[in-house]
């Protein structure tokens, strides 16, 4: 868990980057520092993507992405739902262990996490590195000061301080409207998946006039619910697929929407000439809401289970002529690692614990051993779920899950288990150490306050 102050540790970061350590990309000068752009979807499905073997689905933008880097076979978000996820990402960290168990709401008593005040981000980090850091689209970590973008690291915010939307083309959640440029409130109109890549596209064409290398996180809402396509997206799709049902096709349309918006924003980096220098990576924050109509392919489950279709996601890291295109990786990687990594690749040296593992030597394609360790997943919510918690933790082959807080604990082999399908007996020496695994993560976790 975090230990240092932010001052102090940004500062001693800024002594070891600047006296101590080489430079860790390839020994160039921080001048080449690579640019950053991180794209994260909302409740894609594993199966969601036509190069995941979609059958009725057209992604070719983000099918390109995989084809032109390392594609993660075994990466999991580190929640099954929005807010934890998104606190690992910008924070390295297990959501528990910087207050978000669960989704931060407008509704106070809904609202299951507090971002921790004392936790360093990504883009704290990379800004004393030299990056201008930005992010474009769905914030979710917190609606009030301390908790908003621009205090939490990013130099530059347009988007959406919220959580879902009610409706794509309005952009409102419960009544209340939360687009905003920097601390400005806005009304853009247009549906919500354009804006965001035109948005991104403007501040791409805006970076290319600066020496310093950028951070963008670029945060989609899509594919969310409201499932809503625009029309002719939808109506495309139902042309192309007859045998499809309405409630798949919204599905499809929606995502094939979304995949047009993220080639925009990719052929912007290539007609500025930022393509090469840009380390690209793309994500979902938790698996395929199937209620909505997506495909988890044949994992079990989907959104807010603990079953692999609810945590494992589509991912792949692509950086021209750093990492082999067409390549992949069966190394075990978390939304949490994500920070580390980018640390990594932009010579910053960490002075300040976080739970995550750099893939940088993944990435590279050299040896790596990244599934020695135990990891864990947990969710906090109310409603049905009565305020309580329900968990997964991971150790090599062997996963043991509890998929609700009503649910007994299951162990499977993943190896020769894929699906989930066969429990093995809570008798076992593997069931027990890591039920007791877990159990001494909660006790670490429960000392984070998670709520304001």
């Amino acid at each position: 868990m975090i230990k240092l102050s932010l001052k102090t540790a940004l500062f001693l970061g800024i002594i070891a980057t600047l006296f101590l350590i080489p430079n860790i990309v390839s020994g160039t000068e921080s001048s080449s520092k690579p640019n950053i752009l991180v794209i994260l979807v909302d409740d894609l499905g594993y199966g969601d993507l036509s190069i995941n073997g979609g059958k009725d689905i057209q992604t070719p933008n983000i099918d390109r992405l995989f084809e032109k880097g390392m594609k993660f076979k075994n990466f999991y978000a580190n929640c099954t739902v929005c807010s934890p996820t998104r606190a690992s990402l910008i924070t390295g960290c297990y959501p528990d262990m910087v207050g978000v168990p669960g989704v931060i709401r407008t509704t106070e008593t809904n609202s299951w996490g507090y971002l921790a005040e004392d936790a360093i981000t990504l883009p704290d980090v990379l800004k004393e590195a030299g990056y201008e850091t930005a992010i474009i689209g769905k914030w979710h970590l917190g609606l009030e000061s301390p908790n908003k973008p621009n205090e939490r690291g990013f130099d530059f915010f347009h988007g959406f301080l919220g959580d879902m939307m009610d409706d794509y083309w309005t952009h409102l959640r419960q009544g209340n409207n939360y687009m905003r440029l920097n601390e400005t409130e806005i009304d853009p109109k247009g549906h919500a998946t354009d804006i965001f890549s035109d948005w991104a596209v403007d501040y791409l064409s805006e970076a290319q006039k600066k020496d310093a290398p950028f951070f963008l996180y670029l945060a989609y809402n899509a594919p969310h619910f409201p499932i809503q396509p625009p029309e002719d997206w939808l109506e495309k799709v139902k042309e192309r697929e007859p045998e499809i049902s309405e409630k798949r096709a919204k599905n499809v349309a929606f995502v094939e929407h979304l995949d047009f918006g993220i080639g925009k924003v990719i052929e912007s980096l290539k007609n500025s000439n930022q393509l090469k220098n840009t380390l690209i990576i793309f994500s979902s924050d938790n698996g395929g809401h199937l209620k909505s109509g997506a495909s988890n392919g044949d994992l079990r489950g989907g959104k807010q289970d603990m079953y692999e279709g609810g945590i494992k996601v589509p991912t792949c890291f692509v950086w021209k002529e750093k990492i082999k295109a067409g390549s992949s990786s069966d190394n075990l990687g978390l939304t949490m690692d994500i920070y580390p990594t980018l640390c990594e690749v932009a010579g910053v040296n960490l002075n300040h614990n976080i739970d995550g593992l750099s893939l940088y030597r993944s990435l590279l394609g050299k040896d790596q051993v990244t599934d020695n360790r135990a990891v864990y997943f947990m969710r906090r919510e109310g409603g049905h779920y009565n305020g309580l918690c329900y968990y997964a933790v991971r150790h090599g082959q062997y996963k043991l899950v509890q998929n609700t807080p009503f649910e007994a604990m299951k162990l499977f082999n993943l190896e020769t288990d894929p699906k989930e399908q066969i429990p093995l007996k809570t008798s076992s020496d593997k069931f027990r150490d890591l039920r007791y695994k877990l159990s001494q993560h909660i006790k670490e976790a429960g000392k984070v306050p998670w709520q304001k």
